[in-house]
């Protein structure tokens, strides 16, 4: 009988899984993860089927930071190597903290998500990388947007539907997003002064923050803006992130927070 696709992969697992276990047992060295052994495939021998363990979307996003090359230094990014500088700054880390050490409890709620806003150079990226590794420790798949960057490739891909699809939902379909600097470089001026965001950069964010606001989806978001400020930009979508960060919210202020000019 013809072997079908998915079980010859059933069974390269199955040999890619006792090969791993014999090498793991001479050697003495222990899994990352016990439950699948490392392999990120759990198998279900009554129903001859495998389903991805919940280690995978973690192991994923790190192979997508290692390829990406900021892997080291997001992984340098903790709570122990956070400068606290004065009060404001201790509020942030303190909140970033009470945020990872209760997420499984709230992050199926209506305020599950966290916000860091306002100075430049105050640690806000530190504070939500270090909530990325505390989670991704726990096998909890967070996937990083750097804003500027992805949002160029989300926007570059909007010509071709399947390709634009297939890149948004990456943001809108991860266990945790995090934004990182959210609006950097979208933010212009007009003849009489006021700032707006571009419409390209409005519209995917919209689509990104309302499918993650109405699956009560986690984010951790970092910008320079200030909440009257995201307001301002679009209401739609500030509301949203505010209504989803509701108690995790801090804005700090204030020149001598920006460690970036300190002697």
């Amino acid at each position: 009988m013809e072997t079908t696709f998915w079980e010859q992969k059933l069974k390269e697992l199955r040999s890619s899984i006792k090969a791993n276990s014999s090498t793991r047992e001479t050697d003495n060295s222990q899994y990352e993860c016990k439950v699948c052994k490392d392999s990120e495939w759990i198998i279900d021998e009554k129903t001859n089927s495998a389903k991805p363990c919940k280690c995978r979307e973690a192991k994923q996003y790190q192979r997508i930071l290692e390829a990406s090359g900021i892997s080291e230094a997001f992984r340098k990014k903790t709570f122990n190597n956070f400068v606290v500088k004065n009060e404001q700054i201790k509020a942030a880390r303190d909140m970033a903290i009470d945020y990872c050490r209760n997420f499984d409890a709230i992050r199926d709620t209506e305020h599950n998500s966290i916000a860091f806003l306002g100075q430049v150079g105050a640690g806000k990226t530190h504070l939500s990388i270090a909530i990325a590794n505390e989670l991704m420790k726990r096998n909890i798949g967070v996937r990083y947007m750097q804003y500027r960057e992805d949002i160029m490739r989300i926007k570059q891909s909007a010509i071709d539907e399947e390709a634009y699809a297939k890149e948004i939902n990456k943001y809108k379909m991860a266990t945790v997003l995090l934004i990182d600097d959210l609006y950097k470089g979208a933010v212009h001026k007009n003849r009489m002064g006021h700032e707006y965001v571009n419409e390209a950069d409005l519209r995917a964010m919209f689509e990104i923050i309302n499918y993650r606001y109405l699956k009560k989806a986690p984010m951790i978001i970092s910008s320079e803006y200030t909440v009257d400020q995201l307001l301002d930009f679009d209401e739609a979508i500030g509301s949203r992130i505010i209504e989803r960060c509701k108690g995790h919210i801090i804005e700090l202020h204030g020149m001598e927070l920006n460690y970036r000019l300190a002697n």
